[in-house]
């Protein structure tokens, strides 16, 4: 028997931190799935995650353990997945270090993904994101600072592990104004800011009165914002919002749709999508193919094009209310 404790920890503490110099997100990913992953078998066998070996983690046992997370915990396949690609990243490890387990490891590494629908983009029109940009309290503090942060966020099209990883000196203002941020994979990049930002950055700024190491948009107690954070500021604002917009009340908007409505725009206003996925920090053109498919006006100005020249433009609509109806369901 080969115990699975002296590999797993030079796993993260040679392959992922040394070796690969993988971000503290991906460690964190890591962590948590191959957490899951041992409480799971302990609590199937009966023994301490310090005692299991390979033998206790076969194919059948990932298996079960990947249907438990969808059955069990209500996991999404999306996550699902998630925790597949952290075990077969310590599998692939392992293979190297245990060549007498090869046939359990390889059956492990040949466990697929499940396959999943891909939902359609979710983004704001022109007039939903300036009434998510008017919501803000702008007597307040946080107010001032959150439209700032929408506002940026909206016209860079940063994730929002980039927009809390910014601090003030990462803004660069007049000619080749930009914001500089690292990506995923540890991919730096410089965005362009317009002028309207660049004048609410300044004023931002100038109130913050923070170092070039310090937050950006930080806490009243100057700490750096969670993840958690961005996202139920961006929920309370679009609550607001919705008011005034009542479009909004029939989307769930987060952070990434801030990025989506970004791309979107960048589209719309005829960027080639090689620029986009650049602009996006994408590690490929495919990755923006989603927005090509979820924008409307290109699909209907292709139908433009291959519809006889007698024809008027624009969407089919019935002219009977039972063929209306029947359409409908």
């Amino acid at each position: 028997m080969t115990r699975i404790a002296p590999t797993l920890q030079t796993f993260f503490t040679d392959r992922l931190v040394q070796q690969r110099e993988a971000s503290p997100r991906t460690i964190a990913a890591y962590r948590d799935a191959l957490r899951l992953l041992l409480g799971f078998v302990q609590q199937r066998t009966g023994t301490a995650p310090a005692k299991l070996d390979w033998d206790d983690l076969n194919a059948d046992t990932i298996s079960a353990f990947l249907n438990h997370l969808e059955d069990d915990r209500g996991n999404s396949i999306r996550t699902r997945n998630v925790r597949l690609t952290a075990i077969r990243s310590l599998f692939a490890y392992a293979a190297l270090q245990h060549p007498e387990h090869a046939r359990l490891i390889q059956q492990v590494l040949d466990i697929p993904p499940k396959r999943h629908d891909k939902r359609a983009v979710n983004f704001l029109t022109a007039g939903e994101i300036d009434a998510l940009l008017d919501a803000p309290d702008q007597s307040r503090w946080e107010g001032r600072r959150d439209r700032a942060m929408m506002a940026l966020a909206v016209q860079t099209g940063l994730r929002v592990s980039e927009i809390t990883g910014l601090n003030c000196g990462d803004v660069t203002f007049g000619e080749g104004a930009a914001v500089r941020c690292e990506g995923k994979g540890r991919k730096h990049r410089a965005v362009p800011v317009s002028d309207p930002i660049q004048v609410l950055l300044r004023c931002w700024l100038d109130e913050r009165a923070g170092s070039p190491g310090d937050p950006l948009f930080p806490t009243r107690t100057g700490r750096r914002l969670s993840r958690d954070a961005v996202a139920q500021r961006v929920g309370t604002h679009a609550a607001t919002a919705a008011d005034r917009c009542p479009s909004l009340l029939h989307k769930s908007i987060h952070p990434h749709v801030l990025r989506h409505s970004c791309a979107m725009s960048l589209l719309q206003s005829g960027v080639d999508t090689t620029v986009i996925a650049l602009w996006l920090g994408h590690a490929g053109v495919r990755s923006t193919d989603a927005y090509v498919h979820a924008d409307m006006t290109i699909k209907e100005k292709a139908l433009a094009l291959t519809t006889p020249a007698t024809a008027r433009p624009g969407r089919y609509q019935p002219t009977d209310k039972v063929l209306a109806f029947l359409d409908a369901l």
